[in-house]
């Protein structure tokens, strides 16, 4: 009997002091932040554009607007593909001239 009281003891010990896992959920980490885009936003209305690309999801553009509110893009809208290509022809001017 001491003994079987002992090793639950000891197994209660070890539990309590075995740190959590920072980690989220699985259930958290699968789930993408755009469940769905808009295609059209008028761009003078975006503050700034976010940039995300998780291993689960598509690449998802997410862009807060000048009232507060956060829509995702469509990544394949045209204006957005123009941006983005503009966006890397500039680095790589900046890259070659450093």
């Amino acid at each position: 009997m001491d003994l079987k009281l002992l090793a639950v003891m000891s197994v209660l010990a070890v539990a309590t002091y075995i740190p959590f896992a920072q980690a989220k959920p699985i259930s958290m980490m699968e789930r993408c932040w755009c469940r769905s885009t808009v295609n059209t936003v008028p761009q003078r209305n975006i503050r700034e554009l976010k940039f995300l690309h998780t291993p689960n999801c598509p690449f998802q553009v997410i862009a807060k607007l000048k009232n507060h509110k956060e829509v995702c893009i469509n990544p394949e809208t045209k204006w957005l593909q123009q941006y983005l290509k503009n966006a890397l022809n500039k680095m790589k001017k900046a890259k070659q001239t450093n």
